[in-house]
């Protein structure tokens, strides 16, 4: 599985803290591979993103390192990298970590649903749910 790769950027002196372009850029970046690896559709992926407009989407998708995203933006990228990243511990075979959010789940967050059903409810807090479940099963306390 491809991991985020980190900033390219020769301006930024060794330690000094990325800026907001950068961060974007490589949440963006590694983004687009989950929702690939995740398989979702462009509705699906926008609806994760905050539900920006089609046209900055798409904007954001051609060209990841000019976008500068809002706080909001970078808070559910940042809880979809946990997503993802937690799915590979938890369940080592890609495949079965990539389908994960689209299998029907009986667990109390769930309520039989899929993940992705939860995370498309569009709230910060459905995202927050599902990473704190999945932090939980990886600390065994769920």
């Amino acid at each position: 599985m491809p991991h985020a790769a980190a900033s390219t950027s020769p301006a930024r002196r060794p330690g000094a803290e990325p800026s907001l372009t950068e961060m974007s850029a490589a949440g963006l970046r590694a983004f687009f591979r989950i929702a690939g690896d995740w398989d979702l559709s462009a509705e699906e992926q926008i609806v994760l993103l905050g539900s920006p407009g089609r046209s900055t989407f798409f904007k954001w998708k051609q060209s990841p390192q000019s976008a500068r995203l809002g706080r909001d933006t970078l808070e559910r990228l940042s809880l979809l990298l946990g997503i993802y990243k937690a799915l590979q511990i938890l369940l080592p075979q890609p495949a079965a970590a990539d389908t994960w959010i689209k299998r029907p789940n009986s667990a109390p967050p769930f309520g039989g649903r899929r993940a992705l059903d939860r995370m498309l409810a569009g709230n910060v807090s459905d995202l927050v749910a599902v990473r704190q479940y999945l932090d939980a099963m990886r600390g065994g306390w769920a």
